[in-house]
């Protein structure tokens, strides 16, 4: 069997840079301050067990928070809403900001094209923690589209410029698409492909690996919003695609000794976690 692994997968660095802060926050915890993460710091069951054996908790909501008067708060990667830093400062809190450097440059855009009256359209998933902050910047002149038909749909009652981001893990090809069918409305639109880097390469790597392959493994959690972009992106080149959490979801009696395998994971994926798949694969045959 050969197997062939991505080197684009596993955390990012916005991923990385949010969990080293939780365990140095653990670390250098001196006051013994109760520490909370704004959501789960990432969309990996695994990582957020092991901060929860280590006292860090996890804060799922605004009305939670107000709650809160005493301790650390870690946004996460994600990023957050306005509203949720000024309740922070109003309980007096202890702020530690992890908030991915390209989100919080989508925050600043957003909040710059809201102050000059533009209509704001976030491609992206609506439910997904970082549409939401992002939301919270850009104020109630906001539109959240995620595909064909919301894009088909869209219509503004007065005539008002336009300004379009993305999520930054957002499908590449499907965000050009979507623009696509909002620039033949005719509306004066600037888009600002806020897709990250480190998104670009994985997807197009994944896609690549994929269509050379017999079988493909994607790695990472389950409400991982830019692992289950990855697994459609794989699925699509190559029809024996597994989506997994851990080892333990991998069937490997679904795979031949002479296969070539191919192995990926999302931005939220430990490292440990892939090479223990890696490894049991290559030990299987």
């Amino acid at each position: 069997m050969k197997v062939v692994v991505a080197k684009s997968a596993g955390f990012c660095f916005g991923v990385k840079r949010a969990v080293d802060s939780v365990y140095e926050q653990i670390e250098n915890n001196d006051n013994d301050k109760k520490i909370y993460t704004y959501g789960p710091i990432i969309h990996n069951e695994e990582v957020v067990k092991d901060l929860e054996k280590r006292g860090v908790s996890v804060i799922n909501s605004i009305d939670e928070l107000k709650k809160v008067k005493n301790g650390i708060i870690i946004i996460r990667s994600h990023g957050t809403t306005k509203e949720t830093y000024d309740i922070i400062e109003d309980n007096g809190l202890t702020l530690v900001d992890a908030t991915c450097p390209f989100v919080k440059k989508i925050h600043k855009i957003v909040q710059d094209e809201k102050d000059k009256e533009k209509h704001i359209i976030i491609i992206g998933n609506s439910a997904h923690p970082e549409v939401q902050g992002i939301r919270g910047w850009s104020g109630n002149d906001t539109t959240v589209i995620g595909n064909e038909e919301e894009a088909e749909r869209f219509e503004l009652k007065e005539n008002k410029q336009v300004c379009i981001v993305s999520q930054t893990t957002f499908n590449y090809k499907k965000f050009k698409y979507l623009v696509e069918i909002i620039t033949k409305k005719g509306y004066d639109i600037s888009v600002l492909d806020t897709i990250c880097n480190a998104t670009h390469e994985r997807q197009a790597e994944a896609k690549k690996i994929a269509a050379e392959v017999d079988e493909m493994i994607v790695i990472g959690g389950k409400h991982s919003s830019n692992t289950q972009k990855l697994y459609e992106i794989c699925k699509n080149e190559c029809n024996h695609t597994y989506y997994i959490q851990t080892l333990d979801d991998l069937d490997l009696s679904n795979f031949k000794e002479d296969s070539y395998v191919g192995i990926t994971a999302g931005a939220s994926t430990p490292n440990n976690i892939i090479e223990e798949v890696h490894t049991n694969v290559r030990i299987k045959f």
